[in-house]
């Protein structure tokens, strides 16, 4: 059953157009994985899902229901939880209290508890008193992952989380997904790491100039399907 869909789906920066009628499935338990250069329109499709860009109501649905037309909060409460890009980590606060502002807005319990989130990266236990800043970056996108599940969200939406990191620290981070999975979470993650996607990932979606240009299993797709998808028909 599909948890989560985009139909149509536009999204503008002012005049700029940046998608151009997307369409997208995620089921439960999914973990999908969305490719593409630079500038495919990735990022926006993520911050479509979230609330931050607005669309029209029946062009994203979640668990059946129209959410297109919700804010980010809004999103969030519904189950729903974006780990951004860069981080965005809160300077001001320790690494405790960024993980623990991922629970605001979000009622009940589940499985992501502080103690879920120190068993998953125990590297954050030992710094929890520490400014969230004061973290290497790949201990940093630890946070900002944690951050995100304390939600408990049904989808997770991970935008480009190896990005600035070194390979073997990526390989740490990408350990966590399989777990994060077992839980029961939907993913969606947005990567420009080709090889990383393929590993974790159900299905892709590559994307091209705001168009998802290919989709399929990672079994099923060729290096030349991707290839071309990637850069376009034409590229060398």
């Amino acid at each position: 059953m599909a948890v989560l869909e985009t139909h149509g789906l536009t999204a503008f920066y002012g005049d700029f157009q940046a998608l151009f009628g997307v369409d997208m499935m995620l089921d439960e338990g999914e973990t999908v994985a969305v490719i593409g250069a630079n500038g495919a329109g990735k990022s926006t499709l993520l911050r479509s899902i979230s609330g931050l860009i607005r669309n029209a109501p029946n062009h994203i649905r979640f668990a059946g229901a129209e959410i297109g037309a919700l804010s980010a909060p809004d999103v969030v409460r519904l189950g729903i939880a974006m780990v951004p890009e860069g981080r965005r980590l809160f300077p001001s606060l320790s690494v405790e209290e960024n993980l623990l502002i991922g629970k605001y807005g979000r009622s009940g319990d589940g499985t992501w508890t502080l103690d879920a989130i120190y068993q998953l990266f125990p590297v954050l236990k030992e710094r929890r008193h520490k400014p969230g800043t004061a973290l290497s970056g790949g201990q940093q996108q630890m946070v900002a992952i944690g951050r995100g599940l304390m939600s408990n969200p049904r989808v997770l939406l991970c935008d480009e989380v190896s990005l600035g990191l070194a390979p073997v620290v990526v390989k740490d981070i990408y350990a966590a997904f399989p777990k994060i999975r077992a839980t029961g979470a939907a993913i969606v993650i947005v990567e420009q790491d080709i090889g990383q996607a393929l590993k974790v990932a159900d299905r892709v979606y590559c994307m091209m100039e705001g168009r998802v240009t290919l989709t399929g299993t990672p079994a099923t797709l060729s290096r030349e399907d991707i290839h071309a998808a990637y850069f376009g028909a034409h590229a060398r």
